[in-house]
């Protein structure tokens, strides 16, 4: 382990990041020095690092937490009586569809390195509540549902969170994991079918009017290229796969000068390496060397445990914006751990 990745590491474990209760912050807010609330999909997220973490040094302290932040999600986020995980659980007032699908990958990672069947019957359970809850008469699936009603909120083009898109195909992509985990063919279909209507129309996804609003669907644009891997040696994917790199690269550097996200640095690394070890795009080391190396000037240091270690969000007009974050310390640790080590790892340890 890399000492970045180690660096980061020590921040989820000891930064407060983490709630008592095993639920995991959405960021820490240096102007304002405190967490925003508790969110079930960053909450899956840290599950994944976590687990991530072990895999590299065996740790007990990693799978301790990814243990105590997957309890959290069966006991006290699960909500029961609605058969629902809600976005945040002070008020259950909406779920999404695609935090639904990072928490049941969550849940499997956890499952895969505890042996704790919970976890397994947990991610089952959100996996179900995705396929009946948010499906639409149009044959995709509806971003975000009211609770309890469990009616679909309005959407809005303009707010790729609040879109059906293509970026929903890395949680539809937890779908095609759990029938690789239980055996069950009812969730083989789903995952096809957002990745077929995710490869018709991937193209008009980054279309936005705004530079910073194209920074955002970025982000969300390589959920996308993240979700093809299932089926990364097929035609149209391979096909997805190496313009959406070539796309995601020529953007990115068109607008980091006004405005850059640290966690689309490390997406475009990652899905770089994952693209060339499948054989399906190969390496730009150039490139990725590049990235590699604005990546690494996103980890925090300071004396404050609630910021070292961490990663920066992103900058605006070159100024750092106040908010350290779990995703991009993830994506950004495990990037630059890939990129260091060049050890492949399994999909399922994609974070």
């Amino acid at each position: 382990m890399s000492p970045q990745l180690w660096r980061a590491g020590e921040w989820f474990l000891r930064s407060g990041i983490q709630q008592p209760n095993g639920g995991v912050a959405r960021y820490y807010r240096t102007d304002r020095t405190c967490n925003a609330p508790v969110s079930t999909e960053i909450t899956g997220y840290a599950i994944s690092t976590l687990v991530y973490l072990h895999s590299l040094r065996h740790d007990e302290r990693y799978i301790e937490a990814a243990s105590r932040a997957a309890r959290f999600l069966t006991r006290v986020a699960w909500n029961r009586e609605m058969a629902a995980m809600p976005f945040e659980i002070d008020p259950p007032a909406y779920s999404y569809f695609f935090d639904c699908g990072i928490i049941v990958r969550g849940l499997l990672a956890a499952w895969r390195a505890s042996g704790d069947d919970e976890f397994l019957d947990g991610a089952v359970a959100v996996g179900q509540s995705m396929m009946r809850d948010f499906a639409s008469d149009k044959g995709d699936f509806h971003p975000i549902i009211a609770l309890p009603s469990k009616t679909p909120e309005p959407r809005d083009r303009m707010r790729w969170s609040r879109s059906a898109g293509c970026y929903q195909l890395k949680a539809a992509m937890a779908w095609w994991d759990l029938f690789e985990a239980t055996g069950d063919n009812c969730f083989r279909e789903p995952y096809q079918r957002v990745l077929e209507y995710s490869l018709e129309r991937d193209d008009e996804f980054l279309l936005h009017p705004e530079q910073s609003g194209v920074m955002d669907r970025l982000h969300a644009y390589s959920y996308f290229l993240e979700g093809l891997l299932p089926f990364v040696n097929q035609p149209r994917c391979v096909s997805a796969l190496s313009g959406g790199i070539v796309r995601l690269y020529a953007l990115l550097r068109k607008i980091a000068p006004e405005f850059a996200r640290s966690d689309v640095y490390a997406q475009l690394l990652r899905v770089r390496l994952f693209a060339d070890w499948a054989g399906a795009v190969a390496l730009d080391g150039l490139a990725a060397s590049e990235e590699a190396a604005a990546l690494a000037g996103f980890q925090a240091s300071d004396a404050d445990l609630r910021i070292n270690g961490g990663y920066w969000f992103g900058r605006k007009g070159g100024e750092v914006l106040p908010y350290v974050n779990p995703v991009s310390a993830a994506f950004a640790g495990q990037a630059l751990e890939l990129w260091e080590n060049r050890a492949q790892i399994n999909r399922h340890l994609l974070i």
